[in-house]
């Protein structure tokens, strides 16, 4: 393979090994008892890379109710509290990605979204799936730059 091939390769591999490498697992106990494979947020020097938060009940665990609105509502605010317990703000957020368990949710969830996320919003990507966990309708990820 010629070496102007494998250029961005290597760069890309030494980019990424540099990006482990200062990766540290933050946890809080303030945070809602997550199973031990799971970490609410990864911090590397730059970003936050806050994992994915359903609509719960951040004392119960439990759905907040069976609509999307307050199940948007909810995931937001556990989105913004684990991101503070991370040391950021979602107000930072360079990326979220959104996954919806009905489509049809598309508009409401937008205007809700804009609520949090006024213009210029971070980029975003909005995925509908088949199921979410304890039967939420919607979650919320977010890739958030450290200031």
């Amino acid at each position: 393979m010629p070496l102007a091939l494998r250029a961005p390769a290597l760069v890309f591999l030494l980019a990424l090994g540099a990006l482990a490498s200062c990766a540290a697992r933050r946890e809080s106990s303030a945070a809602p008892s997550k199973a031990p494979f799971l970490s609410e947020a990864i911090l590397t020097d730059q970003l936050v890379f806050v994992s994915g938060q359903l609509g719960t009940d951040p004392t119960t665990g439990a759905l907040v109710g069976p609509d999307l609105a307050s199940q948007a509502r909810a995931a937001l605010d556990n989105l913004a509290r684990a991101a503070e317990r991370a040391g950021a703000s979602i107000a930072d957020a360079a990326r979220v990605e959104v996954y919806l368990t009905d489509m049809n949710d598309y508009a409401e969830m937008n205007a809700i979204y804009a609520e949090r996320f006024p213009a210029p919003a971070p980029a975003r990507t909005c995925i509908g799936v088949a199921a979410l966990p304890r039967g939420g309708r919607i979650e919320i990820a977010a890739t958030i730059v450290r200031r």
